[in-house]
């Protein structure tokens, strides 16, 4: 049975060794250092509601995780949702976890007037699924200010 479980500290091993994963893949256009994935981590399980973590198990399973926030914005109206990151396992991937995935939170945010992410173009199967599921892509490039 396919289930969403929030992040906990006590994850922290196998949250971590799937996110050097996803950092690792064609998924992200530039390096991220490890002190930022480990605070990425830390704010998820924290008591702050900027950022929530999930784990994505199939029958007790680990198959997956997810970063989600949520923010206001002027043209929309309301609230929007970021999916800032899905990872899934290589070996669980085309199995409709993603598509449970965005159903759940979906269905747990109805307050929530536009659903965001970023993918990069090339990543063809991520694209369909997206597509599939009613995202459109923005024609807004954009920029960044890091401090």
């Amino acid at each position: 049975m396919f289930a969403l479980k929030k992040m906990t500290k006590e994850m922290h091993d196998e949250v971590l060794a799937m996110v050097e994963e996803f950092y690792h893949s064609d998924a992200v256009c530039h390096p991220v250092p490890e002190e930022r994935l480990e605070q990425t981590f830390a704010d998820a399980v924290s008591d702050d509601p900027i950022l929530e973590g999930f784990v994505l198990t199939e029958d007790g399973k680990t198959v997956g995780f997810a970063y989600i926030t949520e923010y206001y914005a002027c043209e929309v109206g309301g609230r929007c949702l970021m999916f800032e990151e899905l990872y899934l396992k290589e070996e669980t991937r085309g199995k409709g976890y993603g598509t449970r995935f965005f159903d759940e939170i979906m269905k747990a945010k109805p307050e929530v007037r536009r659903f965001r992410l970023e993918v990069t173009r090339s990543n063809e199967k991520a694209v369909r699924l997206y597509e599939r599921l009613g995202f459109t892509f923005l024609d807004y490039d954009q920029m960044i200010l890091d401090r």
